[in-house]
């Protein structure tokens, strides 16, 4: 097991006995089943066990199986996965060299290769480090040394905006997939099935994901680097903004870790893989984990009176003045509505946008009123009797519900989805550090009212029967439009 990247199962064929491992984090995902007849399954999908056992459940992350002890016992012991509160100093340059060693052990391939490229801090900062280090590898002499790019979204979307800059910035071959609303909603139920999971944020971000890795593969591409894991260890999302304390911002981001595997791992490998594309995550690399989570979480801290926004300590470290790594500074603009002059900060200081929110704002309003189309108010009185386990608490969320439980009817497949109120992809903790959150329940970033800069009206009025999403209000300018040199790009 390289790093703890793989899983595996070992047979011993002297007695039939056999030892299962997970990866660390729960990159790659794994399921174990028990048949009626007593015989233990193991699979990566859910829909290999569905079939022929009575019952089965999520292998652990970090766990071993025995089948002569019977039980799970986990192998991954890092020190920050107690919980307590580390102390080491920030070092930004030690935090530099951690990240660029993640990407450039994921640099060992013979296939040919690319990076996912949202035009956000971490994709954009895998980019640039593949691209500093691709040169002189093994790939780079098989593949040649100009690295491609890719990037999905709605005409017009923020991350194709933002995504095309950096590539400019880089020199990467930059391929740019557009889709409609239209087809992403004639996807969903491909996507369910391939991703095994009715949790809402992960659908919305799953689809333009599965649409642009069908692409991709067609492309002869066959391996992706991606940005995921950044924003749980280092508290990126924008609920973070609310977190009392260090202590609090720091078990939170271990409770964020551990639960990867039922999202963006999940997210990242199922998208990928079911057309044959493999990612691979440099920012879950074991090495970095620990060197990020050993920080003093006062560091993290999000204090915007300070200029210390989300993934502050990230962003510092590549903050190189001699030779940037990214797009940082370009002009000023003016604050309409008090004056105040504010510094346009982009790419590297670009705030957080999560992915279904960044390929087009349109994507989510449409697949509401997708939903609106075909949940009745009637079917949502009665959510509770038709679905007591994670009750779905909207339109859309009783959708996929519908879509999940016609392909995995089995108690064991529902399950395996968590649940709870989420606000901009949160925890409940989100709501015990503002209250006021619990009345904009929605896994989008735009429902972290007075955070994103592009939040959900909440003085709008609620739409009959929901039939159109709320007004968005754009607080700030989102974006610097910056002339950048022309770029072909190759679909």
């Amino acid at each position: 097991m390289l790093d703890g990247i793989f899983s595996f199962v070992l047979l011993d064929t002297r007695d039939h006995s056999f030892l299962v491992a997970r990866d660390a984090i729960g990159v790659t995902p794994l399921y174990i089943g028990w048949g009626i007849d007593g015989s233990i399954w193991i699979s990566s999908e859910m829909k290999g066990l569905n079939d022929d056992c009575e019952h089965f459940e999520l292998f652990p992350p970090g766990h071993l199986y025995s089948s002569k002890e019977g039980g799970f016992k986990r192998w991954y012991n890092p020190p920050w996965y107690s919980e307590s509160i580390p102390s080491v100093p920030y070092d930004p340059l030690v935090l530099r060299k951690a990240f660029e060693d993640a990407v450039i052990k994921r640099l060992m391939t013979d296939v040919p290769f690319g990076v996912l490229l949202s035009g956000g801090l971490d994709s954009s900062l895998v980019a640039a480090v593949t691209v500093r280090h691709l040169a002189g590898t093994k790939a780079a002499k098989q593949w040649g040394a100009q690295l491609h790019s890719f990037c999905v979204g709605l005409e017009g979307s923020p991350d194709l905006k933002a995504a095309k800059e950096v590539a400019n910035y880089l020199g990467t071959v930059h391929h740019e997939f557009h889709f409609t609303v239209q087809d992403g909603i004639d996807a969903i139920e491909d996507v369910i099935y391939h991703i095994e999971t009715y949790d809402v944020t992960t659908i919305r971000a799953s689809t333009p994901m599965f649409l642009m890795s069908r692409k991709i593969k067609a492309l002869g591409v066959k391996m992706v680097i991606s940005g995921e894991g950044s924003d749980e260890i280092f508290g990126g999302y924008l609920y973070f903004h609310k977190a009392p304390n260090k202590e609090e911002f720091h078990r939170e981001t271990c409770h964020k870790i551990k639960a990867l595997h039922q999202y963006d791992c999940l997210r990242a490998n199922k998208a990928t893989s079911a057309w044959g594309l493999e990612a691979r995550v440099p920012f879950l690399d074991k090495e970095f984990i620990n060197v990020a989570m050993s920080i003093d979480p006062e560091s993290k801290m999000i204090k915007p009176d300070l200029g210390r926004i989300e993934k502050w300590v990230l962003r510092k470290a590549f903050d190189d003045e001699e030779t940037p790594y990214l797009p940082k500074l370009h002009g000023y603009l003016a604050e309409l509505k008090t004056g105040k002059i504010l510094l346009a900060q982009h790419i590297l200081y670009r705030q957080k946008e999560q992915f279904s929110d960044g390929v087009g704002y349109s994507w989510i309003d449409g697949l509401k009123s997708h939903a609106e189309e075909h949940v009745t108010d009637r079917m949502m009185l009665n959510a509770k009797r038709i679905y007591p386990h994670n009750t779905p608490t909207t339109k859309e969320a009783y959708h996929y519900r519908m879509i999940f439980e016609r392909f995995f009817p089995q108690n064991s497949a529902r399950v395996t989805v968590p649940g709870g109120p989420s606000v901009a992809c949160s925890t409940a903790k989100a709501i015990e550090w503002d209250s006021q959150w619990s009345n904009n329940l929605d896994p989008s970033g735009r429902a972290a009212l007075g955070v994103h800069v592009s939040a959900y009206d909440p003085q709008a009025p609620a739409s009959s029967a929901g039939k159109g999403p709320a007004k968005i209000t754009h607080k700030k300018p989102r974006m610097v439009e910056v002339a950048a040199p022309s770029l072909t790009i190759q679909t």
